[in-house]
């Protein structure tokens, strides 16, 4: 029996199968700095142990997005070493608010499975959750994943495909947010003025900036969250893939679009839930990535005075500025769109 994991393919799971993930992750300051370093990211609570505890936090929590990149990155070489792949996110909530020092670990149940009808892939469902050391539930998520089969002549399993909500309800909002003093939060240092009460649904902003991808920086990133997927690392296999170059990480183009946004949403200090997502086209280095975002909604969180939620819609794009809000998907062959996230973020009021 080989001691080396081939990871599983698509006709290794099955429905209700529990999957407990290798390795748990202490995080660290220094795991921050370097998120901070490869995003360039601004946000004035996840910035400052002294703003985040002068407005009710025990500290600058770690980044939404890196825990959710942690804990993603867990179920990779379970879920996702063979994919071709991955498709979209749904139910995605952040309960509990992640520190320096928690260690974090995840657990996956496979809710849904669909062959595909070329007979050599299917899709894959599965509801991750990320725990913290004492068992407390940091962030759960769905997400669907396109995974090679071993051999095509494997028959199907009856297909299964979960019933996901198009949003997360804003009553299930705000539990990894202490209670706050909107008072105390400094417009000046958080770098913008606007509250939850100056943006309105419809409204359209260009974040303006733009960040091109280096080949280093990617892979450094997809490391920092162990993330072992072979696409984003072996060029001596990639050579004979499909692109013939090693393929970005969808969620460096996640956080890079949610780093641009600090220039219009500043005060837009937490993803509170992703509603969906969607990888549009991929990314190679030497791309530049450039973020647009609506405002699909904003509502109030029952029983909080003290923050609001903007439902967002942003789009990425490459190689494409976002002045006149682009649309249309883009391709290995072209530029556009590249990335449609849908989240709620909590602002102060």
């Amino acid at each position: 029996m080989s001691k080396t994991n081939p990871g599983n393919f698509f006709e290794d799971f099955r429905i209700g199968q529990i999957i407990r993930h290798a390795t748990p992750r202490t995080v660290t300051a220094g795991d921050q700095s370097l998120y901070t370093a490869l995003y360039g990211s601004r946000f004035a609570v996840q910035s400052s142990d002294a703003f985040a505890k002068s407005i009710g936090y025990r500290a600058a929590p770690v980044d939404d997005l890196l825990t959710f990149h942690i804990v993603f990155g867990k179920t990779v070489p379970d879920i996702s070493l063979n994919a071709v792949a991955n498709l979209g996110y749904a139910d995605c909530r952040f309960l509990k608010p992640v520190y320096p020092g928690d260690t974090l670990s995840t657990v996956s149940e496979v809710i849904g499975l669909k062959e595909n009808s070329n007979g050599k892939t299917g899709t894959v469902y599965v509801r991750s959750t990320g725990s913290n050391q004492h068992g407390e539930i940091v962030l759960t998520y769905v997400r669907w994943v396109m995974v090679r089969k071993r051999d095509e002549k494997t028959a199907a399993p009856e297909t299964a495909v979960p019933n996901l909500p198009k949003r997360v309800d804003p009553a299930m909002l705000g539990d990894a947010c202490p209670p706050l003093d909107p008072g105390k939060w400094d417009n000046q240092l958080s770098g913008s003025p606007h509250r939850f009460g100056d943006y309105a649904a419809g409204e359209k902003i260009d974040h303006v900036d733009g960040m091109t991808v280096e080949e280093a920086e990617h892979q450094i990133a997809t490391r920092l969250y162990q993330n072992t997927a072979k696409v984003h690392f072996n060029q001596f296999s990639e050579t004979q893939g499909r692109f013939g170059r090693r393929l970005i990480y969808g969620g460096h183009v996640i956080s890079l679009a949610r780093a641009l946004s600090f220039n219009g949403l500043g005060n837009a200090f937490h993803i509170a839930a992703i509603n969906g997502g969607r990888h549009v086209a991929p990314l190679f280095a030497g791309g530049t990535v450039f973020a647009w975002s609506e405002i699909a909604e904003t509502a109030e969180i029952p029983n909080r005075n003290d923050v609001g939620a903007l439902r967002i819609l942003t789009r990425a794009t490459r190689d494409l500025p976002c002045t006149e809000h682009p649309v249309e998907d883009g391709s290995p062959e072209k530029p556009g769109v590249i990335l449609e996230l849908d989240y709620w973020a909590l602002i102060p009021r």
